[in-house]
């Protein structure tokens, strides 16, 4: 009698089990990361979600991304990556544009871009979308200079170490652009914010390439621009203290009306206010066999030139 009260439980507690499997598989369930922004704002973090939506259902499991990463009320611990001004979004084969209000403009840039980061990393899960495209009342998104910023992927975003994109520094940069002559350089300050990813001596050759800026802080001119901005950064490394800049071709085409010697110490004097550089090697393509505007010969190895800046009045 006893063994047959076992052989009897058993039987049920099998017969549950293949019960309960069979459930699972008909209701199916899938994972997902949901990515948000942190409540102070300085790196993107992620949670899982599970729903019986597959990725195959691409606008409805879209639709139920939004929702999620438009009302975070339940989640105080983090910030909406799409804000209050997003406005609707328009699925055309592998690629979807979110649109926003005018107000999109409104954040903090750290927190702008860590938003982008978490909805293109959310959304692109989703098998057959590929990109993503922000609008801003219709319009193309355009960065903080006015070029567009285009379609992202999860790869537009760098994890730094491994961890998520959490590696924004603050860093004021001394910089050097032409006088209004031509003939010499004037200093400026400028802050800028950037991905440490990225090295402080590409960001200050990118900076650069960009030009002076409204914000500039001068003595008393903020300056003019010196290099070609067609020009293409193809590598910057530093080593014994030697910072070496590969640029495209373009570098040797002059756009604005200053000296060779401005356009050259401008990204030498420039470079040599960081720490750990003393000299500087400009190549193109690769090759420093090059004469910089049939004057000067890149082979050379470049010091710091203080006789080229003008002394702030």
């Amino acid at each position: 009698m006893k063994k047959r009260m076992i052989l009897a439980v058993v039987v049920l507690l099998v017969t549950a089990g293949l019960c309960a499997c069979g459930r699972g598989k008909q209701e199916g369930s899938y994972s997902y990361q949901i990515y948000y922004v942190n409540k102070e704002g300085t790196r993107v973090v992620s949670e899982e979600y599970v729903t019986d939506t597959s990725s195959e259902d691409k606008e409805e499991l879209l639709q139920e991304f939004i929702g999620l990463l438009k009302d975070t009320s339940d989640r105080p611990e983090y910030l909406s990556p799409l804000s209050d001004s997003y406005q609707g979004y328009a699925l055309n084969e592998g690629q979807v544009n979110l649109d926003f209000s005018e107000d999109y403009a409104k954040q903090g840039h750290i927190v702008e871009v860590l938003g982008r980061a978490a909805v293109v990393r959310t959304v692109t899960q989703i098998n057959g979308i590929d990109t993503v495209t922000f609008s801003v009342q219709g319009e193309a998104l355009v960065d903080a200079i006015g070029i567009p910023v285009g379609a992202m992927t999860a790869d537009s975003f760098i994890d730094n170490a491994g961890t998520e994109i959490n590696a924004y520094v603050d860093t004021e940069f001394r910089l050097y652009f032409a006088n209004e002559t031509g003939d010499a350089l004037t200093e400026v300050s400028r802050n800028v914010i950037y991905n440490s990813n990225i090295s402080m001596e590409q960001q200050v050759v990118e900076e650069l390439i960009k030009g002076p800026r409204q914000d500039d802080i001068a003595g008393y001119e903020a300056g003019y621009p010196t290099v070609n901005p067609a020009v293409t950064i193809l590598s910057v490394t530093v080593r014994d203290r030697v910072c070496y800049v590969n640029l495209s071709e373009e570098f040797l085409t002059p756009v604005y009306d200053v000296t060779s010697q401005v356009a050259l110490y401008s990204i030498v004097n420039s470079l040599v206010e960081l720490p750990g550089v003393n000299k500087v090697q400009i190549s193109i393509d690769g090759n420093t066999d090059v004469t910089f505007r049939d004057s000067v010969s890149l082979t050379t190895v470049f010091e710091r030139d203080l006789d080229i800046i003008e002394e702030n009045e």
